[in-house]
């Protein structure tokens, strides 16, 4: 399983930024996804995850700001930004689960930068 991010750039506080993560091979195995993210000198947190039955779930700090979308069709899950803060200027991690308990693995997109500035 390969995912590719993308849609990261610059934005002004308030601004809006749509992230796409776009999941080729053998993606039939996946079962959660979602979109985490790593700010400099920080550890990488989940921001939102969404199930492949599409049960949603997000972080305090993004709720009612972020949506998380997946297409099946298309093997793609978004995550729609609004109302961008500095403090989420980080890299965006998309990543995908296979399997379950022990048995379970994880895939890990390229990251994308997201800044937002004051």
């Amino acid at each position: 399983v390969q995912l590719q991010a993308s849609g990261g750039g610059l934005v002004q506080a308030g601004g809006s930024l749509r992230l796409s993560c776009a999941a080729s091979g053998r993606i039939f195995r996946l079962n959660n996804m979602g979109w985490y993210r790593q700010a400099p000198g920080k550890e990488r947190e989940v921001v939102a995850t969404i199930s492949s039955g599409g049960a949603a779930y997000y972080a305090d700090f993004v709720k009612d700001r972020f949506t998380i979308y997946r297409d099946s069709a298309k093997d793609t899950v978004d995550l729609q930004m609004n109302n961008l803060q500095p403090e989420d200027t980080a890299v965006f991690y998309c990543r995908g689960q296979s399997g379950y308990g022990p048995e379970r693995s994880y895939y890990w997109g390229q990251g994308t930068q997201v800044t937002v500035s004051s």
